[in-house]
């Protein structure tokens, strides 16, 4: 190849790079946009959905023997509706701050936070039987991880609570690079080639009338691992349970020595 083509092959590439490092820059743009007017809508819209569910209430409460049976529905479904839709905005404004609350990185213990999480969820636990092993010790935000760790905590007793022994096991392990911690639940279980979408915002495999949710527990896991320098992932077949994966970069590698 001659000089004079080289040198046009460089120019080239070096303008196709610079028209992909704009691109990245204005997309970049796009989804904080996004993200600040999501935020707001979604903060602005707590206080009415409040009042919805207040006010109702108190009709409930003060004219509740005036209504016939077809008020009372009403009245019990519009409270329903507005405290769903507070409980998702809390989820959407949670999936939000993740990105815009300070980050702070330390050694975390693991087997204290997932102790503390055990406990604070022991009455949604149930009858079920949570099995934790020795786990290795964390580089990361404390308080985001307890956040990945209680949505998958609660995604693995409400997939697994209508097994005669609910079975969940945490374990973990240390790599060269990265530790991984895996929950396993002998549940319900889902088909693997859906695995890509349980990640996803709004994305559910099971219908709303066989287990409660709002399509967003594991959307918050896989940001907060994203935040990490991490990843999400998750195994599973049809009726035979589930494990779900967080992984999370070793010190080492994340100050490149």
């Amino acid at each position: 190849m001659s000089e004079e083509s080289t040198s046009s092959l460089q120019a080239t590439c070096d303008q196709l790079s610079r028209a992909l490092a704009d691109r990245s820059a204005q997309l970049e743009n796009a989804t904080r946009e996004f993200e600040q007017f999501a935020y707001s809508v979604s903060h602005d819209l707590r206080a009415p959905l409040r009042a919805v569910e207040g006010f109702a209430q108190i009709l409930s409460e003060d004219y509740g023997d005036v209504l016939d049976d077809d008020g009372k529905r009403a009245i019990k479904i519009l409270v329903s509706g507005a405290r769903k839709a507070s409980l998702l905005l809390e989820d959407l404004l949670t999936h939000f701050r993740i990105s815009r609350n300070p980050f702070s990185a330390d050694f975390v213990n693991m087997n204290l936070l997932v102790a503390e999480k055990k406990r604070e969820l022991e009455v949604a636990a149930g009858k079920a039987e949570i099995r934790v092993g020795n786990l290795p010790e964390a580089w990361g935000d404390a308080k985001w991880l307890g956040t990945a760790i209680e949505q998958l905590l609660r995604n693995a007793i409400k997939f697994s609570r209508n097994q005669e022994k609910p079975l969940i096991e945490i374990t973990g392990k240390m790599e060269a690079r990265e530790t991984i911690y895996s929950i396993r639940d002998n549940g319900v279980g889902f088909d693997a080639k859906y695995a890509d979408r349980l990640f996803g915002v709004f994305q559910r495999l099971h219908g709303e009338e066989e287990f409660e949710g709002r399509g967003i527990g594991l959307a918050i896991v896989m940001k907060v691992q994203r935040r990490h320098g991490g990843n999400a992932w998750a195994e599973g077949k049809i009726g035979q349970g589930a494990t779900f994966y967080i992984s999370v970069p070793n010190r080492e590698a994340v100050s490149g020595s």
